[in-house]
């Protein structure tokens, strides 16, 4: 669980992401919380020099089909890492531990497999609550996270394309 804010970020020991192409994959399932995640993303990216147009968002109905989606996204746009966000809240089933355990592999899958860094922006907590305050609640906005790890992750995919510095 996180007990600081998510948010900050010096973008003195981040790369500029001018010329960086970013997807990002957001689940439809709990909109109050995966759509703060992505705007938190998308500002973040946009902050740290990204443009509106090398910024591709698609949406999945849920958690489980981000897999599928980011797949899909790296074999059919040309992007330098991909940010897939969604929020998974525990119920009374073992179905959070299935999804939660699938998206963490679907994931892992593609980082091995291709050559795009997929990162992981996923919400699994035990209340909505917990999920609010880490979506622009108290303790700040993990997709904020999340794309400065994506800026980060892309340099490094990049970093036999580029004579300037990652920066890290």
């Amino acid at each position: 669980m996180a007990t600081t804010n998510l948010s900050y970020y010096d973008k003195a020991t981040i790369p500029n992401a001018k010329n960086f192409r970013f997807g990002i994959v957001v689940s439809e399932w709990n909109p109050e919380i995966t759509k703060n995640l992505e705007k938190g993303a998308i500002e973040t990216l946009l902050d740290c020099g990204a443009t509106k147009d090398n910024i591709t968002s698609w949406e999945v109905p849920g958690s489980f089909e981000l897999v599928f989606g980011c797949k899909k996204m790296i074999q059919s746009q040309k992007v330098d890492a991909i940010i897939a966000i969604g929020n998974v809240i525990q119920g009374e089933t073992k179905h959070f531990d299935f999804v939660c355990d699938g998206v963490t592999q679907g994931i892992i899958d593609l980082n091995m497999k291709y050559d795009v860094p997929v990162i992981f922006c996923v919400l699994t907590d035990n209340t909505k609550q917990q999920s609010l305050d880490r979506s622009g609640g108290k303790f700040g906005n993990k997709g904020i996270e999340c794309a400065v790890a994506a800026i980060k992750m892309a340099a490094i995919k990049n970093i036999d394309k580029t004579s300037e510095s990652i920066g890290f």
